[in-house]
């Protein structure tokens, strides 16, 4: 099999980025300790975020919106305009964190970038993941960027149609079943699964996964040369 295209999601699967969703979400429990009961707060937060998908889409933007949300609703609307403040700066906490790469992606992406090319497909907003691309040291490895507001069959579909990419004959790897694999293999695309050990659990909710034609999973990145050849001679 002949592969043209390699696409990569970006979090959690070039750098590491659940890990600042999980600190801040511990901060948040922290400054909201002081007027509610927290046990529950992580399901309301869940829940308020899931609400706020249709509206503003995934990432940091979106993620401290509805923490803004679930604290003036939680407390009534007794927070405090300065503890509002704080969680304004949690997020450009989380904007200005260093950009740390997983272990093995970089010599990886340049191992591969060698016979490929290379493409990032991932959601969130466009102005952090360019950042975050940047500050990588990646950004030179790859042909195209494309930050989409979700990855569904159909959002595949027209990214296939816009670089004129063969289904058959391209490659994703992800983290995630649900946003890099699934809708990849259903159109007849090539998908490698490398999990996480932190993902969202909005990641996980599928109703049922049946391995697919098209469908690889390998514990590690570094991994990742050896599949790809693997599928190649198929």
């Amino acid at each position: 099999m002949v592969l043209d295209l390699l696409a990569f999601d970006a979090d959690d699967t070039l750098w590491q980025n659940e890990t600042h969703y999980l600190h801040t979400r511990d901060r948040f429990k922290e400054l909201l300790r002081g007027y509610i009961n927290v046990d529950h707060l992580e399901e309301n937060l869940n829940q308020i975020e899931l609400e706020n998908l249709t509206y503003f889409g995934y990432g940091i933007k979106s993620f401290i919106l509805s923490m803004i949300q679930t604290a003036g609703q939680l407390t009534n609307g007794c927070i405090t305009s300065m503890d509002m403040l704080k969680i304004v700066q949690f997020a450009k906490d989380m904007l200005d964190a260093p950009v740390e790469l997983l272990p093995g992606v970089r010599e990886v992406i340049q191992q591969v970038s060698q016979d490929f090319d290379l493409m990032i497909i991932t959601k969130g907003d466009l102005l952090d993941q360019r950042r975050k691309l940047s500050r990588s040291g990646l950004e030179g490895f790859f042909k195209w960027v494309e930050v989409v507001t979700d990855k569904t069959p159909d959002v595949y579909r027209k990214l296939f149609e816009t670089h004129h990419i063969v289904p058959e004959r391209f490659l994703m790897i992800g983290n995630s079943l649900r946003s890099d694999i699934l809708p990849v293999v259903s159109l007849g695309g090539q998908a490698v699964y490398i999990p996480y050990h932190l993902t969202w659990s909005h990641e996980h909710d599928i109703d049922h996964f049946t391995t697919l034609n098209g469908y690889h999973e390998i514990g590690d990145i570094v991994h990742l040369p050896e599949i790809i050849q693997q599928i190649c001679n198929e």
